[in-house]
């Protein structure tokens, strides 16, 4: 079957209907790193591991999506963690599976964009972000991360800087790479 249209259809993104509506120009693309995917359990328990994550510790998770991170490094390692996540749905469940967890004292969750969150207190940083969007963060994290701090991304390196560990893992049939960086010891 076939369809024919007399007249031509013009589609458009959500961002470019609102400007075109309001006038405005959408947010910045810049905001938003990368696409939510979620890690599988097994991923993210390796993850802490590799970055030899230890109780008492802070964590920041930047792109925290439902906040598994958050939750394995305070539940199962002892950790303080923190998260940051764009999206106020996800950055909502992943406050709400803290709570129901009984770990809101350890695990916290802000909405907003990760360029705009101090990570000075923290010995972990989790990333699960394209390699692009680990290349705008670089300059945040050599600028604001203390020696000896690490940073652990899934998938994704890390341009000009050279991972002390790189991890080949399985997860329900697909091969993750993890990278382990460490800030050097001033």
């Amino acid at each position: 079957m076939r369809f024919l249209l007399s007249k031509p259809v013009i589609m458009l993104l959500p961002a470019m209907a609102a400007t075109l509506v309001s006038g405005q120009a959408p947010p910045a693309a810049s905001q938003k790193l990368a696409p939510y995917v979620s890690s599988p359990q097994p991923i993210v328990d390796k993850m802490l591991e590799i970055a030899r994550l230890k109780s008492g510790e802070t964590l920041y998770d930047l792109g925290c999506g439902d906040g598994r991170i958050l939750l394995s490094a305070a539940r199962n390692f002892g950790a303080r963690a923190y998260g940051v996540e764009l999206s106020p749905t996800l950055a909502q469940r992943a406050r709400q599976m803290a709570e129901s967890q009984g770990l809101q004292d350890q695990v916290k969750v802000v909405q907003g964009d990760m360029m705009n969150v101090d990570l000075s207190a923290a010995q972990v940083v989790s990333l699960y972000l394209m390699t692009d969007a680990n290349e705008q963060l670089r300059p945040k994290l050599e600028r604001e991360l203390k020696p000896g701090a690490r940073v652990v991304s899934l998938e994704f390196k890390i341009k000009g800087w050279k991972p002390a560990r790189v991890e080949k893992v399985e997860a329900h049939r697909h091969p993750y790479t993890i990278y382990l960086y460490e800030l050097p010891q001033k």
